[in-house]
């Protein structure tokens, strides 16, 4: 480890990110977690993978993550005469389940959920929001829609029902087949797609079972109605702008944003901003001005992550758009605005000893001019309550525990490595200095403020705050 950005970069792995050496070189560009994308991709490719990342991690001598990314439940519409059939507005168009090909008056749609759900009035979207479609009547399984935006639809494209709250699990056989291989190599994330509601978590929290930690997709309206509920049962929110931004208006997507990542800085939970982040990279070898602006403008709104998607897994330069992304990311927090609106979006401190502590170190560390924070947890709750206060010197985590450690990879300002468990304050404060100065955070006579709970090893007791040189 060496002292670097605060902001963290995900980047998906793909068909074009398959190879150590490709991953290495993500590694070394900036990437802190890597992505595995379950909607794509078999089970023995993805195990390739991580056991690349695992290797890789081991090179450049710092905790890599690993996130397994459920696909969630996909809504698509049947296959057509010709593959395709061309919609008008104003025209009346049929929905239902029987499976023979569709044409210009109806089409399959083999989900008797949503039936269950929609009244007249509700509109669908068809094909990422290309097609709009208004519901007229609906009865045992048959829709009558109304087109409000027409063009061609093509063979299984996708439908989403925008306002409306579909009586389905957002996990799947598919997911669950997935969730438990995941789990079995090893991941240290797993996104659940396809939230609508806080049960949608509870119920992969069952599951998981504490194995990995828990990112929640908001990509759902309805997800938003119960926000603080969905972010206190996750480990971390992730912004979907993809589906988010078919089923709310454009508009509306950056307010959403800006909502999520205010909720989620209040409640300590980190939180991950994806979706066409540098779209245009890939095919192109460098970023639009505005794909940029959106990076930073993701940064300084507080996001822990900027996630890249298709960018690394499929692009033609994924490296490439790493070391940019890495790139915008030092600028804006070089910007001294950045840290205007670090200081402003601080919350205060919740009534609980951790957040006490955490609050007096953030102040402690600025006051004497301290190299760096130095957090010793075994379950890592103690290194994100230290992250929520968003200090201007550099987290380190230090853990007897490998996963915890490469959890913390996804958060804000944190640099992760695994020790010893304690044994007493005294080698407390020797690990903390031989640590840091080891992985480059602090030099000889630099001063650490140190943050533990008593007794040691016991989750949840952050009650601890001690200020130490490094010799």
């Amino acid at each position: 480890m060496t002292p670097s950005r605060c902001a963290k970069i995900v980047a998906t792995l793909g068909p074009v990110t398959t190879t150590e050496g490709t991953i290495e070189a993500l590694a070394k560009a900036g990437a802190d977690v890597f992505r595995l994308n379950f909607s794509h991709g078999t089970h023995a490719e993805h195990e390739r993978r991580l056991q690349a990342v695992r290797h890789v991690e081991k090179r450049v001598g710092r905790p890599l993550a690993v996130l397994a990314d459920l696909q969630g439940p996909k809504l698509r519409v049947g296959a057509f005469m010709g593959g395709h059939a061309k919609l008008v507005v104003g025209q009346a168009f049929r929905l239902d389940m029987s499976p023979e090909l569709g044409d210009a008056t109806r089409v399959c749609l083999p989900h008797p959920d949503i039936f269950r759900a929609l009244e007249p009035g509700a509109e669908l979207m068809l094909d990422d929001g290309k097609l709009r479609l208004r519901v007229d009547s609906v009865q045992d399984g048959v829709a009558v829609t109304r087109v409000l935006t027409g063009g061609m639809l093509s063979d299984n494209k996708g439908v989403n029902v925008p306002n409306v709250v579909l009586p389905i699990s957002a996990l799947t056989d598919k997911d669950r087949r997935d969730l438990d291989f995941a789990l079995s190599i090893g991941v240290d994330w797993v996104a659940l797609s396809f939230v609508q509601r806080p049960e949608d978590v509870a119920e992969i929290r069952k599951t998981v079972a504490g194995r990995a930690a828990i990112i929640s997709k908001l990509e759902k309206p309805s997800a938003l109605d119960h926000l603080g509920e969905i972010i206190d049962l996750s480990d971390a929110i992730m912004v979907a702008r993809g589906d988010l931004g078919v089923e709310v208006p454009p508009e509306t997507v950056p307010i959403v944003q800006k909502r999520i990542i205010r909720a989620c800085r209040t409640a300590g939970k980190p939180v991950v901003v994806a979706t066409q982040m540098l779209e245009s990279m890939i095919q192109a070898p460098a970023p639009t001005r505005a794909e940029a602006s959106d990076v930073a403008t993701a940064v300084y709104d507080g996001a822990d992550a900027v996630m890249l998607s298709a960018e690394t897994s499929v692009g033609e330069h994924p490296v490439a758009a790493v070391s940019i992304m890495d790139r915008i990311l030092l600028r804006v927090e070089e910007d001294d605005h950045y840290r205007k609106i670090v200081e402003t979006g601080r919350g205060d401190p919740e009534n609980s000893a951790a957040d006490a502590i955490c609050a007096a170190a953030r102040q402690v560390a600025r006051t004497l001019g301290a190299a760096a924070i130095v957090t010793f947890t075994s379950s890592g709750f103690t290194t994100l309550r230290a992250a929520r206060e968003r200090p201007r010197v550099p987290i380190l985590c230090f853990t007897p525990s490998r996963q915890v450690a490469r959890r913390m990879a996804l958060v804000w300002g944190v640099h992760g490595a695994s020790c010893a468990e304690l044994t007493d304050d005294t080698d407390m404060v020797a690990k903390a200095a031989s640590l840091a100065s080891a992985e480059g955070f602090a030099g000889s006579g630099q001063r650490l403020v140190i943050i533990a709970g008593v007794p040691f090893g016991r989750p949840g007791t952050t009650n601890m705050l001690r200020i130490s040189w490094v010799d």
